[in-house]
C-alpha cells in the first residue's frame, strides 16, 4: 500500500470502536510525498491533504512509514533510531497506534 492510498482509505478502515473516546489531530508530513491532516473525534476520523492545526506532527520519509503501515516495522523503534520524529504533544502520538 503506498502513502496516498494509505491516507485515502484510513477513515474507511480504521475501527470506530478502536479510537471511541480519542480526541486528536495529527499531522504527518512524509519527506518528498506530502502532508496529511488526521483528525480523531470519538471515534470519527477524518483526513484532509495538506498540514493543519495539529497536537503533533510526525515526520519520516515514505520508505519508513510505509513500512510502519504495512506492519513490516513497529513504530516504536523507528522513533527511537530516530527515522520517526515527533514534534509537539508525545502523548497524544502515543495513542495513533491504534490507527496501525
Amino acid at each position: 500500500m503506498t502513502i496516498q492510498e494509505f491516507f485515502g482509505s484510513l477513515q474507511d478502515r480504521v475501527d470506530p470502536a478502536k479510537t471511541e473516546g480519542m480526541t486528536g489531530r495529527y499531522v504527518f508530513d512524509v519527506e518528498g510525498v506530502g502532508q496529511w491532516t488526521v483528525a480523531v473525534d470519538d471515534g470519527a476520523i477524518s483526513v484532509a491533504e495538506g498540514a493543519g492545526e495539529a497536537d503533533c506532527t510526525i515526520t519520516a520519509s515514505e520508505k519508513t512509514l510505509t513500512k510502519i503501515v504495512n506492519g513490516e516495522s513497529n513504530p516504536t523503534t523507528a522513533f527511537m533510531m530516530g527515522k520517526l520524529k515527533i514534534d509537539g504533544d508525545m502523548g497524544a502520538a502515543l495513542k495513533l497506534q491504534k490507527l496501525f
